[in-house]
């Protein structure tokens, strides 16, 4: 049950955002257990954000999920996240964030897991 919420002070085109769901529904099978199917992407463009004090492309990548991860797999998420964010939006790797956060219980379907 993982999400994904990427947002960034670009413009995110229909066509760039379908691209983006793509890439991070592969990027998730990184997380042991984790895939597509369950996926939820949030996508938000134009954010009125910088990144230390410059308005130049940045972006903040939030990945949640039901469960637990290790910091070696968080890092081959992060490594994998920033190269390809970098390279379709041309946003320099070192103003890209990735967050993680765990949750040991996640609603859906109206349970909780």
């Amino acid at each position: 049950m993982p999400n994904i919420n990427l947002q960034t002070n670009l413009t995110l085109d229909k066509a760039t955002a379908e691209e983006l769901k793509a890439m991070l529904g592969k990027a998730i099978e990184t997380l042991p257990g984790k895939t597509e199917q369950w996926l939820m992407v949030e996508l938000t463009g134009d954010v009125n954000m910088c990144f230390g004090g410059k308005n130049d492309p940045c972006a903040l990548v939030h990945v949640e999920l039901l469960g637990k991860a290790t910091e070696g797999v968080y890092a081959k998420m992060t490594a994998l996240l920033t190269e390809k964010l970098s390279a379709k939006l041309g946003i320099a790797p070192d103003r890209i964030y990735v967050k993680y956060s765990e949750y040991p219980l996640w609603g859906w379907n109206g349970i909780n897991l």
